[in-house]
């Protein structure tokens, strides 16, 4: 049996001339944010069938263009399970487009399964039995253990078959285009972000009841956290939880005594104490002018008028969930369901002027919510 790794260009190449022909490919991938800073796909797991998988290492390849032409080409279904972080993070590290992709995770849920988990779901639909003891581990690290190599090939491994069953419930249920459109808008989502978010701290979650003086306060403590991660690579809330930050933020440390019995990365990094003690002084004495304040958008005035659509629109879209036993959010999203209140469309055809508003929600439901919309 060959090896089931992929580690050179010839390798690789052999692999993807073994596919030509085939209509269908299952995808995964692994990447290690839960250990390291800077985010980088760590291993890519392939597979044209139970006995055909292979774990393809972008730490020892590098370029992984030749399987660019595999992940555009529309003649190949590319199967993942909950595609929407492997398709954003392989667009971001490799600059792969898609094209024919399916999404089993989006698939269950329009077939209203209870549980949408990859074990979850393999279990329901095939009986087969998947470890979880990997799924936490640092992918960068080599070499991998052999349950951590099996663990990353029983993802890829019976996708194929899965998607086929999926694929007939679909089609009998009437449901297959929902998530043929579902997918392609997942397809087209655009690569995750590699830079970071100077305001990120402004979204933790507490931070928007703090004072504009201990708003200062955290954005330097945030920003001191973001210098350690960028220097050790370590993730940034491995060194010091939101919950910490706000606490400083409340009651900012003047000198290293009042850090003193107090866990924190100033007891691992000491020489780093002063960076942090600097940052807090500054942040006490800016002027009041030029303290942050979080931007808060004013609320939209909602009218009595689009207040009555909307509701009748939630009352429409508790029935219609209740008879195809699917979740609320897939027939109607809130926020689909507050434009459709707030624009009022008079037709069906209207209705994709609202941004995201997918044709097979506009076939499927348009005459019911535009009638819905009229009689409230």
């Amino acid at each position: 049996m060959p090896s089931a790794w992929i580690r050179t260009a010839p390798e690789l190449a052999a692999f993807l001339s073994s596919l030509q022909g085939a209509s269908a490919i299952a995808l995964d991938t692994e990447a290690d944010s839960l250990h390291h800073h800077r985010e980088k796909v760590c291993l890519v797991q392939l597979a044209a069938g139970p006995d055909r998988a292979r774990l393809v290492d972008p730490l020892a390849l590098r370029d992984l263009a030749p399987l660019a032409p595999l992940m555009a080409d529309a003649a190949v279904v590319k199967v993942l399970h909950g595609a929407d972080y492997d398709v954003t993070t392989l667009k971001r590290d490799f600059g792969f487009a898609f094209a024919s992709l399916f999404d089993t995770m989006i698939a269950a849920r329009f077939l209203g399964l209870p549980q949408v988990g990859l074990q979850a779901v393999l279990l329901s639909e095939l009986g087969v039995v998947l470890g979880k003891e990997s799924r936490l581990d640092d992918w960068s690290r080599r070499p991998l253990t052999t349950a951590q190599e099996a663990y990353a090939l029983d993802d890829v491994r019976h996708l194929l078959a899965l998607h086929a069953a999926l694929v007939e419930k679909l089609r009998a249920a009437g449901r297959l285009a929902w998530v043929e459109e579902e997918c392609a808008a997942v397809a087209a989502l655009p690569a995750a972000r590699r830079e970071r978010d100077p305001e990120a701290w402004l979204r933790i979650k507490g931070a928007s009841r703090l004072p504009p003086r201990a708003l200062a306060v955290l954005r330097a403590v945030a920003g001191w956290r973001e210098e350690i991660a960028e220097a050790t690579d370590i993730p940034a809330f491995k060194i010091l939880s939101a919950e910490t930050m706000l606490a400083l933020a409340g009651a900012p440390p003047r000198a290293a005594e009042d850090l003193r019995g107090r866990r924190g990365p100033w007891t691992r990094w000491p020489e780093r104490l002063p960076a942090l003690l600097r940052g807090v002084a500054q942040a006490l004495a800016l002027p009041e002018s030029a303290l942050p304040r979080p931007s808060r958008a004013p609320r939209p005035v909602v009218t009595e008028a689009t207040r009555k659509r909307a509701d009748a629109l939630k009352a429409w879209r508790q029935d219609k969930a209740r008879a195809l036993g699917l979740d609320v959010s897939l027939v109607l999203p809130n926020r689909l369901l507050e434009k459709a209140a707030e624009q009022w469309p008079r037709a069906p055809a209207e209705l994709e002027a609202i941004e995201g508003f997918r044709r097979w929600r506009r076939d499927a439901f348009g005459e019911e919510v535009v009638d819905r919309l009229r009689a409230s």
